[in-house]
């Protein structure tokens, strides 16, 4: 694998970078549909710490692999940032948050994460977007937090508590790698910060494991692979090389269609209830984490 395209015209890369892209969001549109099939059988702890373990041994096999030169002393910080947002931070408290609310409320909230990326770069790259960028964040917030409270005795503050603080992890964690990218590498940056991790991970692995594993169904087991392989690593090797090639505020836009496959997702895989008032207060959030992009310089 290679750091830079050679794909012959800026055009043709452009284009890649936009499929490359596409296929990291719908993978990333499952993660959360899956992970809360698995927590049904999984303790949630226990189920960020394999997930992550399995996929730092395939990132170390991959980096191996390809003879990856070790990062520089300057860089193991952004990747312990990298690995406690996305390896550790986003999936831990998506998964505590998903024994309180369903996939289909959870993604509500997965609306949110462009902008807390965009927040987040703002912050670690001392941008300073217009007004008007402010105005649709803070609207954007309200429609979220409006919805989560309408939702009454229904709903669960502790898994929107839990939410919100993995959307802060996941944009902080997805920031501090875009900015790594540029002289690290798109995917050796998720690779190093999962092999970061891994002893730490392993470790917890074997002390956290059930006594048994035979009470665990086949599709837990499914679930587990597609977010230790496809959430965990697959997915942000497309991500990572869209965002290489096509630009990362263009492509970082698709981000955007995550809602609408998720919520998809739980309600043909899960057989989950998709409101109508999920669906307008998704698409609002959308549409002002659209405008606070377009006035975000």
């Amino acid at each position: 694998m290679e750091r830079t395209s050679h794909l012959g015209t800026p055009a043709l890369e452009k284009t890649s970078g936009w499929i490359n892209g596409f296929i990291g969001v719908v993978i990333f549109s499952g993660s959360l549909p899956a992970t809360r099939l698995a927590v049904l059988e999984f303790d949630p702890v226990f189920l960020t710490v394999i997930r992550a373990t399995i996929a730092g041994a395939l990132a170390l096999c991959l980096l191996w692999l390809f003879r990856e030169r070790r990062p520089a002393r300057d860089q193991w910080l952004s990747l312990l940032i990298v690995a406690l947002g996305v390896v550790v931070g986003f999936p831990m408290l998506t998964a505590l948050a998903l024994q309180y609310v369903t996939s289909a409320h959870s993604i509500v909230f997965v609306g949110l994460l462009p902008l807390a990326t965009a927040i987040f770069g703002v912050l670690r790259g001392g941008e300073r977007p217009r007004p008007v960028f402010w105005i649709f964040s803070v609207l954007g917030s309200s429609l979220v937090v409006g919805f989560a409270i309408s939702q009454g005795l229904t709903a669960s503050p502790t898994g929107d508590l839990l939410m919100l603080a993995a959307i802060l992890a996941c944009g902080l964690g997805y920031a501090e790698g875009a900015k790594l990218s540029r002289t690290l590498g798109g995917w050796q940056v998720i690779c190093w910060a999962l092999v970061l991790s891994l002893p730490v991970m392993a470790v917890l692995s074997v002390w956290l494991a059930p006594a048994s594993f035979s009470g665990i169904s086949l599709s837990a087991w499914v679930c587990l692979a597609y977010v230790s392989l496809f959430s965990m690593l697959i997915g942000f090797v497309f991500w990572y090389r869209g965002l290489a090639q096509g630009g990362i505020a263009a492509v970082g836009q698709l981000q955007l269609l995550q809602p609408f496959f998720g919520l998809a997702l739980a309600a043909t895989l899960l057989h989950e209830h998709v409101s109508m008032g999920m669906l307008v207060v998704t698409l609002g959030v959308i549409l002002c984490v659209a405008g606070a992009k377009k006035f975000a310089r």
